[in-house]
């Protein structure tokens, strides 16, 4: 048995942009101080918990992700 452990496998980034009420943005960085951890990694890993929590995310997933009665970013209903 090694004496030291292999480095975890770098995963592929990506970057993405979004914007965020101004409560949200001081609660991010304010959490990311707390963790000592930098904003992408809360980011990530709260998406994580929340497409793991999320059952009927999961359910709507397996069905292909079809777009039938899914909301848009404004939270309304596309198909009525």
């Amino acid at each position: 048995m090694p004496i030291l452990k292999a480095p975890p496998k770098q995963l592929k980034n990506a970057t993405i942009q979004v914007r965020v009420e101004e409560s949200i943005k001081l609660n991010l960085e304010s959490y990311s101080r707390f963790i000592g951890a930098n904003h992408a990694y809360v980011v990530s890993e709260a998406l994580k918990l929340l497409f793991k929590k999320d059952d009927d995310f999961k359910q709507w997933l397996q069905g292909g992700g079809n777009d039938d009665g899914h909301k848009d970013n404004r939270g309304v209903s596309q198909v009525e």
